[in-house]
């Protein structure tokens, strides 16, 4: 038996996520469905806001209803440091800390030959502007997660920024709180002892 075709374009617009499979997406779709009417239109609404109403910070690349965005123009934050993520996400995870009151930069992805990803797809040309137009900032953190891809943008961005005298640095990676050594990957425990500290 075939499903109704409303239901069937559900599903697949369901699939059409990350992660979501047709047993999942068939679950989601029978649980809309049997939600209150007014939950799926405020559900759907919520979908088409964040499509029309969201867009990327010309400063910074972040996700914003405004431009430039909460964090490009708040004047109490430190105009000295730029931490420069893969991701818009990764603005809000890093910020939820507190103890970086910084400038964000997000790239929009990171150096992927495989993916056919160039230094052209990503979001470097306006780091760069932004770093010739202000002297303030003297460090530029590069946050990009510790796999080839993002080590691979790290070393790029490095050689693009330091002949510019600005310093460079890199997050520490290594071995996680709570972690045994003797389950650790050869890159984790590389990274562990070179990003090592003083006792």
């Amino acid at each position: 038996m075939q499903y109704p075709d409303a239901i069937s374009k559900l599903i697949d617009s369901y699939m059409k996520l990350p992660g979501i499979g047709e047993k999942t997406a068939t679950r989601l779709a029978f649980f809309t469905i049997d939600m209150h009417k007014d939950d799926v239109e405020s559900f759907a609404k919520s979908l088409v806001d964040a499509k029309t109403k969201l867009h990327y910070c010309s400063i910074c690349g972040n996700i914003t209803e405004d431009d430039p965005c909460v964090i490009c123009s708040d004047p109490t934050r430190d105009q000295t440091q730029i931490l420069v993520v893969e991701q818009a996400k990764d603005v809000m995870s890093m910020d939820r800390m507190d103890d970086y009151h910084g400038l964000y930069h997000v790239l929009h992805g990171v150096l992927s030959p495989m993916e056919g990803l160039g230094p052209d797809d990503l979001n470097i040309a306006s780091l760069l502007r932004r770093l010739q137009n202000n002297e303030s900032v003297t460090e530029v953190i590069v946050a990009t997660n510790a796999t080839p891809e993002g080590e691979a943008t790290a070393s790029y961005l490095a050689r693009l920024i330091k002949p510019a005298g600005i310093k460079v640095t890199r997050l520490a990676h290594g071995l996680s709180v709570g972690s045994d050594i003797e389950y650790a990957d050869q890159m984790t425990l590389m990274k562990a002892v070179e990003g090592r500290t003083e006792l």
